[in-house]
């Protein structure tokens, strides 16, 4: 199984054709009939053909990486959340509105091992990249973290989720590594992937450790380029530097001394 479809040269222009809410989340699906299929865990550098590098600041300046959720008939599919200037400009991208795409680009998850079953761990936003993978694999265990019960109305994308919030008010109270842990004592060799915080991904590297579990984690780090032009993305590994964009953003939680990587996290 592939883990990386090549992009296209260059970037191309794409139509937004829906724009709705998902409880405190944007879904922004994308027309791009022309695009190649992206694999699950990949990414796309993104930003709108207009009103971009504007206003009273000039930002955003760059484009920015997304995950997608998901990829069906000539559309891709993403989740927002409006924290700065570029999620800000996007989430109010309206249909018939065009944005830049590049992508898909990086290299995102592999088929877990032979006997192992899939355990599929997401925090916040970090949520995204486990979609198109859940709906792949056919079954896995999910589990989903939020803050409260407003941000865990996008578990409604996945089946079969199970639920942490920290206040609560939806399913378990308490971290989404408090349910990790419990699946890990079983000790029926799961496959783990993850995506979320750095907080949590180093507590899910540090369980997969600790249970001799293989693990991969999907890391963030600020894009320029998204192809490693600008070396702005680059995070120590065990065998040295990489460049999340070409060389993640899917890595092997064993490959990792930490995920608390200074400028990395969701």
């Amino acid at each position: 199984m592939t883990r990386r479809t090549p992009a296209p040269f260059g970037r191309r222009s794409a139509t937004v054709e829906e724009n709705r809410a998902i409880g405190a989340y944007r879904l922004l699906v994308v027309a791009d009939p022309e695009g190649p299929l992206p694999r699950p865990g990949q990414f796309y550098m993104l930003s709108t053909t207009a009103r971009w590098g504007g206003g009273a600041d000039e930002r955003p300046y760059l484009p920015r990486a997304f995950s997608f959720l998901r990829a069906r008939g000539g559309r891709l599919q993403f989740l927002l959340e409006d924290v700065g200037p570029g999620t800000r400009r996007l989430a109010q991208a309206g249909p018939g509105e065009t944005l830049w795409l590049v992508g898909p680009l990086g290299i995102g998850f592999a088929a877990p091992g032979e006997g192992r079953r899939p355990l599929l761990v997401g925090g916040g936003i970090g949520i995204v990249p486990l979609a198109g993978w859940q709906e792949e694999l056919g079954e896995a265990t999910t589990l989903l973290g939020f803050r409260d019960a407003a941000h865990a109305e996008a578990a409604h994308l996945f089946a079969g989720a199970q639920v942490a919030t920290d206040d609560g008010s939806l399913g378990h109270r308490g971290l989404v590594t408090d349910l990790v842990s419990r699946e890990l004592a079983r000790g029926d060799g799961p496959a783990v992937y993850a995506c979320g915080p750095p907080a949590m991904l180093e507590a899910v590297r540090a369980l997969c450790a600790a249970h001799d579990a293989p693990g991969q984690l999907a890391l963030e780090s600020g894009m320029a380029c998204g192809f490693g032009a600008c070396f702005g993305c680059v995070v120590p590994t065990r065998s040295g530097f990489i460049r999340l964009c070409v060389d993640g953003p899917v890595v092997a939680a064993a490959e990792l001394e930490t995920a608390l990587i200074a400028g990395t996290g969701h």
